[in-house]
């Protein structure tokens, strides 16, 4: 029996007596049952490692550690234990003890003096108990640690006396209520420290930093405030997490309220991290979203370049196909191409999602979009429970994959793997077992309702040593994503796990309380369909929306900042049409229906632009050609409820030229009411698409068709710009920088030869002549034969 020193049990309810007792037994793993306690041990037990994880325990026998002296490793995490047994009755402990993983259970501060027995403690996990305090005269005898895992109590300050603690170099401590920063830099071989999701408002620390640090995270302190100088000295850091500036533009503020996430990346016992994540959770300038985790196992060189490239892949290959299937298989090609040499030998584990929006959904829901190869996976927590939405492709899982490869010629070993290499069919990377392993990743869409409550990814590490189950149990009810993420990292370090580690939590807020309808919570309209309520303002140079501006004031208000004739006109239609309705501005979750969209409504908007004297519009500092360079105001007056579609093309009005009445018709024509500061007569009408065609061949107006200007108008910007420019014809000003004379670069000059200079004026001449005699009413527009000999 001495070869055969393993035991693993499962499934039990109450521990054999005698199988503690056993002289040949090492190691005994019962974790994963529904053990209520351990016998009464009347003897000494043999045993070095005992894993008593995920059961029902809540006491352990009074004299278990002055029986067990052999043991080494003990893993109790996962219980419900509220207090530990003492080391022995004496003054001297004998206890040999190195390893302890008490996470996940119900201690408080009085199991804290028990913990002093066991003076060859290296590794300490206490994680997600009940402990508030740490007296500092208990800790200071735990000279031996090396790894301190605190994090998910209510503790406030960690002890200064943890300075004594020599030959430590990892201290996990985030999720607390830490508000001091404890006296860790002096210690000599500290490597890696985690204070996220704390209160930590300032740091102390010494001038020269220990060459040994690694790791500083700080994320998740809303109160911290680094100054310059502390950012020097930790400059030399080589990961130094804190929390990054949000972005203030008006797409991530939406995709802030749908969904945020919090990103979880532990080295564990490797000297390096080979997992790598990626989060935008504004993606391609819109409400959208890309999210994924990128496993090497063994290389961190693929998982980086994937983490770098993948995002632009995508938002390429979404462009050219709105089908969920084709564009995610095409970004997992195109990555897998993008590899070179790197993934020549080397391979990588990928999963990828994406929240879109679909514009074609009538019921304005979001789309969540996974892809995935390898044994990175992802789920989604509905109603509080686990959705796996990706495939692990393995020899052993799948026997179809296993049939395909066989039929390939691959070799397959006794542990199931391809050429000895690995389990999977399916990765990024790894060409030379080309066709066995395979790129092509599993798709799947689901559509996202209000019952979704989290996205969870992981790697392989993370899967095996939780269960989907219990990773949404953990986390559910935290609203910190980044705490949501911590934990469940810390639990699968605390199972077990001595690899890498990551996990991604995306909380999702999909519901009505995150509609963001500027229709909600106004007043209803007047009788006159206006709102007495509304402040003017001013149109955004943000945004193209009607909601970004107010449009209540009548039209004679803002007429009168023009002059008085234009005032005059301006008032009468004023007073006429009465006030204006704000625009409902919509969003994904309550569309506007397509039959409202093409309703007529006779509403109008009215606003003003101010034009600089050297013709720059002030929000969008273009130049527009002859409009408004003496810095004259123009207000335009528009009907936006004439618009058919996406292009906002105008419909066919069957109005009289120059009628008045022609702005109440309601055929849903476009009508423009042009004043301008220095002429009278200053009215045109523009109804049908007659006249837009001949705007659109105009001379004057080929330069500004189709150019796209954020000024915050309602309307479609072609359109308004050709009007003004037909309408005003206001002469240029001959004056300052814009009357300058054109000047031809040297080496755009023709040069012609001495000898050919004679003959070539006398070409051009007769050239000249010939077109006089053919367009005499354009000889005026011909220049004179001296001008092209000054530009030759």
């Amino acid at each position: 029996y001495e070869e055969n020193w393993m035991l693993h049990l499962h499934p039990w309810t109450l521990c054999p007596p005698r199988t503690l007792s056993i002289l040949s037994l090492r190691k005994l793993m019962v974790g994963h049952n529904h053990v209520q306690s351990l016998p009464p041990l009347l003897e000494h037990i043999p045993l070095e490692v005992l894993d008593l994880q995920h059961n029902l325990i809540t006491k352990l026998p009074e004299m278990f550690f002055f029986k067990a002296l052999n043991l080494r490793c003990l893993n109790v995490s996962a219980n419900s234990l509220e207090s530990l047994p003492s080391v022995c009755p004496g003054e001297e402990s004998l206890s040999v003890l190195q390893l302890l993983y008490l996470t996940n259970n119900n201690l408080t501060d009085l199991c804290i003096p028990d913990l002093v027995g066991h003076p060859n403690l290296r590794v300490l996990h206490l994680a997600n108990n009940q402990l508030q305090t740490f007296p500092a005269s208990k800790l200071s005898k735990l000279e031996q640690l090396e790894e301190l895992n605190l994090s998910g109590n209510k503790l406030k300050t960690i002890p200064t006396t943890i300075a004594n603690c020599k030959q430590l170099h990892t201290l996990i401590a985030h999720s607390n209520e830490i508000s001091i920063f404890p006296e860790i830099l002096h210690l000599p071989r500290i490597q890696f420290v985690d204070l996220s999701c704390n209160e930590l408002t300032e740091i102390m620390i010494p001038e020269v930093l220990p060459a040994t640090l690694q790791e500083l995270d700080l994320t998740g302190n809303t109160n911290l405030v680094l100054e310059h100088k502390t950012l020097d000295i930790f400059s030399h850091i080589s990961t130094l997490k804190i929390d990054a500036k949000p972005s203030l533009t008006a797409d991530s503020a939406l995709s802030s309220t749908l969904w945020n996430h919090g990103l979880a990346e532990m080295a564990g016992q490797r000297n390096k991290l080979c997992v790598s994540a990626l989060a935008l959770g504004s993606f391609a300038d819109s409400v959208e979203a890309v999210y994924g985790m990128f496993d090497g196992d063994k290389n961190e060189e693929l998982p980086r370049l994937l983490q770098c490239t993948m995002a632009d892949v995508l938002l390429e290959e979404v462009q050219q196909s709105n089908i969920d299937s084709v564009f995610m298989c095409n970004t997992f090609l195109v990555s897998h191409r993008k590899l070179g040499m790197a993934g020549q030998k080397l391979g990588s584990s990928a999963v990828l999602c994406c929240i879109r929006h679909d514009a074609t959904d009538l019921a304005g829901s979001f789309t969540l979009t996974l892809a995935n190869v390898g044994t990175c996976e992802a789920i989604l927590c509905r109603s509080g429970k686990p959705l796996p939405l990706s495939k692990v492709f393995s020899l052993e899982q799948y026997p179809e994959e296993a049939r395909r490869v066989k039929e390939q010629k691959a070799i397959i070993t006794e542990d199931n793997k391809v050429n000895g290499v690995t389990c999977c069919t399916r990765m990024l990377g790894c060409t030379y077992l080309h066709p066995w392993i395979l790129p092509k990743p599993h798709v799947y869409s689901i559509p996202l309702t209000v019952e979704d409550e989290m996205l969870l990814l992981g790697n392989k590490a993370l899967w095996e040593h939780l269960s989907y189950t219990e990773a949404v149990m953990a986390v559910r009810h935290l609203h910190d994503p980044l705490a949501a993420a911590k934990k469940v990292c810390t639990l699968a370090q605390s199972y077990g796990c001595q690899d890498n580690v990551g996990a991604m939590v995306v909380c999702l807020n999909i519901g009505e309380d995150s509609c963001t309808c500027e229709v909600h919570g106004l007043p209803l309209p007047g009788p006159r369909g206006g709102i007495s309520t509304a402040k003017p303002a001013t149109p955004s140079s943000s945004s193209g929306t009607a909601s970004e501006f107010s449009s209540e004031l009548s039209a004679s208000e803002v007429s009168s900042e023009v002059g008085s004739t234009a005032s005059d006109e301006h008032s009468g239609a004023g007073l006429d049409a009465g006030l204006v309705p704000q625009p409902e501005r919509r969003c994904s979750l309550h569309p506007v229906p397509p039959s409202s969209i093409f309703q007529r409504q006779p509403s109008c908007a009215t606003f003003s632009s101010n034009q600089s004297d050297n013709g720059l519009d002030s929000d969008d500092e273009q130049p527009v050609e002859g409009v408004m360079i003496n810095g004259s105001k123009v207000e335009v007056e528009v009907d936006i409820h004439c618009c058919q579609g996406k292009s906002l093309e105008p419909v066919p009005p069957e109005a009289e030229e120059g009628s008045a009445a022609s702005s109440e018709d309601d055929s849903g024509g476009l009508f423009f009411r042009i004043w301008r500061q220095n002429s009278m007569t200053s009215n045109i009408l523009l109804a049908g698409t007659k006249e837009r065609c001949e705007l659109q061949k105009s001379p004057s107006t080929c330069c500004l068709y189709g150019k796209k200007l954020s000024n915050g108008s309602i309307v479609p910007l072609e359109e308004s710009l050709n009007l003004i420019e037909v309408a005003t014809e206001v002469p240029k000003k001959k004056t300052g920088y814009f009357a300058a004379p054109a000047q031809l670069e040297p080496e755009d000059r023709f040069v012609v030869p001495p000898d050919l200079e004679e003959e070539m004026k006398e070409q051009i001449k007769q050239h000249h002549e010939s077109g006089a005699e053919q367009k005499p009413r354009e000889k005026a527009a011909v220049a004179p034969p001296d001008e092209f000999d000054t530009a030759l």
